[in-house]
């Protein structure tokens, strides 16, 4: 008898072994054809590098004044001239305020066809640090209201731009700002051909945030990045909820006014909002939902939000635990991504959306190496909102006020941050195949943010125009 795993009389003879083949969907094709880096390199054929510096502004282009007008559209009346107020006070605010006029432009500019998941709205002021699940703190893109599948250019030129612009607000020279800008691509460009020699589990979680100074060569900035990360660790939900709250008759606690940034809502709008999180549930991982079933809801009260997002509908809901200690959630007015409209121009297909809050969330953690871990979506009154912490340890650096011999240490950081993230969707390959190893690409994005941070300081100049003559409301220093 023929032990287990021992050959037979029938099987003495050599056999051909052949290599099996699965086609399972959602992994890579097997055998391996072709090679991302020659199809990124065979690219630079129909898109050359140096096409990147152009700039064409149209004749249809909207005016910067009715562009503004436009996105102000579904917002809620009363908050728009705070949103208009804000973006009054400087080129750079412009720029953080004016997402979807850029998009018209980008998408008259070359792209190579290489689709990412992508942040939308890449401004320099657009990183920063929040808490992860253990209490440390990681630093990263933050933001994601536009975030879309698209070119992967968008991002790097808006976030050049806006370093030029943050420069020049921070009294930076020229050359200066120039230079960030070309050392954020340059940044960008070294750390996708570094992804892109990695094994691919590596390459996912590489640059971790403790070596990230040290990668981009931004000594510079130690001293700004620990003093933000102090503030940050004490923006806590329990300490905010200290300044916002008082006690209530029940035992709990409720919001105090603080217009016009805080106010307390009806009872009714109160309790469509808290009767939404029960929706809310089901789009979180079932082992949060033990976490979440030790708090009670105890009140809910609107909040205006930061530039681009003032005058969308945003709440704060107060959790308290068995010791009244607070955990605070946002729940925030999804729209849709003012780029939607310009990427068919731009030849990139348009994404099904069937929820605007799920898109956010899902393209967050789609370029995030860490991303809250309470992350949902729902829907209050037939409109899509997405749901994160509030005030879980965030910090951020201000581009516009680091002295002029940090803005490019923040460029080369901001730049990493954003290879890293775009990686996470599209292959470093194939983006390190097309970007190359020489600065042609940096020379030519530099190029182009200085000419449309120009564009945006006449655009930023026509709405304080229209401002002062009366032909749009805005309330300054809100």
């Amino acid at each position: 008898m023929t032990e287990l795993g021992t050959a037979g009389p029938a099987q003495q003879a050599p056999r051909a072994f052949g290599v099996r083949e699965f086609a399972v969907r959602g992994f890579a094709a097997r055998p391996v054809q072709g090679s991302p880096k020659e199809e990124g390199k065979a690219l630079r054929g129909q898109v050359p590098r140096g096409a990147h510096a152009e700039l064409t502004v149209d004749a249809g282009r909207p005016e910067a004044v009715t562009a503004v007008e436009e996105s102000n559209r579904g917002r809620i009346p009363g908050l728009t001239p705070i949103r208009v107020g804000r973006m009054a006070a400087t080129p750079f605010a412009f720029l953080r305020g004016s997402a979807g006029l850029m998009a018209y432009d980008l998408a008259r500019t070359p792209v190579t066809g290489i689709g990412a998941q992508i942040c939308g709205d890449a401004h320099a002021a657009n990183f920063g640090l929040y808490g992860d699940a253990r209490g440390g703190l990681v630093i990263d893109l933050n933001d994601f209201d536009e975030t879309v599948h698209g070119p992967w250019e968008w991002d790097l030129k808006r976030l050049a731009t806006s370093l030029v612009l943050a420069g020049r607000e921070a009294g930076a020279d020229e050359d200066t700002c120039r230079a960030a800008a070309h050392d954020t691509v340059g940044a960008y460009r070294r750390t996708m051909r570094l992804l892109a020699k990695l094994p691919v589990l590596d390459a996912w979680n590489a640059i971790a945030d403790e070596e990230l100074v040290s990668h981009t060569d931004a000594h510079d900035l130690l001293g700004t990045l620990e003093r933000v990360s102090e503030k940050a660790r004490a923006n806590t939900s329990g300490r905010f909820a200290a300044k916002s709250t008082e006690p209530a008759e029940d035992g709990g606690r409720r919001f105090v006014d603080a217009p016009p940034v805080l106010r307390r809502v009806p009872d009714a709008e109160a309790a469509a909002v808290a009767a939404s999180l029960e929706h809310y549930l089901t789009t979180l991982s079932e082992d949060r939902l033990p976490l979440l079933a030790r708090y009670a809801v105890h009140d809910v009260a609107f909040r205006v939000v930061g530039t681009g997002s003032v005058g969308t509908r945003s709440y704060v809901v107060l959790l308290l635990d068995h010791r009244g200690e607070a955990l605070v959630l946002q729940v925030k007015e999804a729209r849709a991504s003012a780029l939607l409209p310009h990427l068919a121009t731009a030849g990139h297909p348009i994404p099904d959306v069937s929820h605007e809050g799920r898109r956010v969330v899902l393209g967050q953690k789609r370029m995030q190496v860490v991303s809250d871990i309470l992350l949902g979506w729902t829907t209050v009154e037939g409109r899509p909102f997405q749901v994160r912490q509030f005030r879980n340890r965030k910090g951020s650096v201000d581009p516009a006020a680091l002295a002029a011999d940090q803005v490019d240490d923040y460029a080369r950081m901001t730049g990493a941050l954003l290879a890293r993230a775009h990686a996470h969707s599209a292959d470093p390959r194939l983006i390190a195949g097309y970007c190359g190893k020489n600065e042609e690409l940096d020379e030519a994005v530099a190029s182009f943010a200085v000419a449309y941070a120009d564009r945006t300081e006449a655009d930023h100049a026509e709405l304080v125009g229209a401002v002062r003559d009366g032909k749009i409301a805005a309330e300054l220093g809100v």
